[in-house]
């Protein structure tokens, strides 16, 4: 898997083997990733959908969805590919040397800023996804009926991607020596975590109703 240019041309049966290895990538922060991409694969299907005469009124507004959702995705493949090169930046900082007192203090160094990374992957990951749902939230009344269960895996695969996320910083939070820095990170992934699932379900009891 290491190496490849599109983590995603590889066929399902050979990540979920990676993932399911002794190998430690593609570990949780991947996971996270994919699952904000399936999220938005579905948030695009549900647009994609919605067209036709009967939704000629929203036809702009969903082609705007479609494309959200498409660079979504891509970014999601992104923060995949970051997510493993912040472990192996981790894994790589902690082989350095550390005989002498500067190659201490080097090594220290490098430790700090591969988990400010390793934390940052995931929580950036996070924000993104919250965007997503806050875009398909502000289309539930106008896609298409038929569709509107899609768009509540939607919003579970993107929640679940957040929380995933979410967990993914928090181990990461201990590596921190910067309390500063720590603080800061924990404030934002908690009020992410908190915003997400509340929309998450804000948006489900809507979808509820039109399927009623």
């Amino acid at each position: 898997m290491n190496g490849q240019n599109h983590v995603f041309d590889q066929p399902i049966r050979e990540f979920l083997h990676s993932a399911a290895s002794s190998a430690p990538t593609p570990g949780g922060g991947s996971v996270a990733a994919l699952a904000a991409a399936l999220g938005a694969s579905m948030g695009s299907m549900v647009a994609n959908i919605t067209s036709g005469p009967k939704f000629e009124q929203v036809r702009e507004q969903m082609a705007e969805i479609v494309k959200l959702m498409q660079d979504a995705m891509t970014e999601a493949e992104t923060f995949l590919k970051k997510d493993i090169e912040s472990f192996n930046g981790y894994m790589a900082a902690l082989g350095l040397p550390k005989a002498s007192e500067e190659e201490k203090r080097q090594r220290s160094i490098a430790l700090q800023q591969a988990a400010v990374q390793a934390a940052s992957v995931p929580l950036h990951l996070m924000k993104r996804c919250l965007e997503v749902m806050a875009a398909l939230a502000s289309v539930t009344e106008q896609v298409n009926k038929n569709v509107i269960s899609d768009l509540g895996i939607a919003l579970f695969m993107l929640d679940a991607a957040v929380q995933s996320a979410w967990i993914t910083v928090e181990i990461n939070l201990g590596s921190i020596k910067d309390a500063g820095v720590r603080a800061t990170f924990q404030e934002t992934g908690a009020e992410l975590s908190a915003r997400s699932a509340e929309l998450k379900n804000q948006v489900l009891e809507r979808i509820r109703e039109r399927l009623a």
